[in-house]
């Protein structure tokens, strides 16, 4: 597994963090990285996290996520 696999992997484990701000930091760490990998994760905050920031951020990064993905082919 290579090292931004590993990263991502990190970050979506801190997606269920208690603290919002953790989940937020690793919403915009996921963001910048960019891997399809992440979508379902961001899908499952954004549809079920408690805190609106959170939702928000989640839907704002898969976004940004996908279209990447969809600039790259």
């Amino acid at each position: 597994m290579g090292v931004s696999k590993k990263l991502v992997a990190y970050h979506i484990a801190r997606l269920r963090d208690r603290s919002p701000d953790v989940r937020l930091r690793s919403i915009q760490e996921l963001a910048q990285l960019g891997d399809p990998e992440a979508l379902e994760a961001l899908h499952a905050v954004y549809t079920t996290d408690v805190d609106a920031e959170v939702r928000q951020a989640a839907q704002d990064a898969g976004r940004v996520i996908y279209r990447r993905q969809q600039g790259s082919r």
